[in-house]
């Protein structure tokens, strides 16, 4: 069952996720799981890049927009998730998105 987190506040601009030790196995940290959740029950998917290791999201509630990476992807699965707000011209560059849409 997956926990509930809080949404994204206003004075939120980046979420870095870890992978840390726990009974001699690794696990997301709470911030890796929360982004997980974030990207899956509360952003709205708006395009991707990079063969979809770069992602971009809207938060419905404000309009902005956020980027997940995967900086360690040497690691499994791309290892911990890192969720960043990212300013409109950055999506219509990167991701291709118009001016009625970023």
């Amino acid at each position: 069952m997956t926990a509930d987190f809080h949404d994204l506040a206003p004075d939120e601009h980046l979420l870095v996720g870890a992978w840390v030790e726990y009974d001699a196995r690794t696990v997301h940290d709470e911030t890796d799981r929360r982004i997980f959740w974030l990207v899956t029950r509360r952003l709205i998917a708006c395009g991707h890049a990079a063969g979809g290791w770069e992602q971009l999201y809207r938060d419905p509630r404000d309009g902005r927009l956020w980027e997940l990476t995967f900086p360690h992807g040497s690691l499994h699965g791309g290892g911990p998730r890192r969720l960043e707000q990212v300013e409109a011209s950055v999506a219509r560059e990167k991701y291709g998105l118009d001016e009625r849409t970023a």
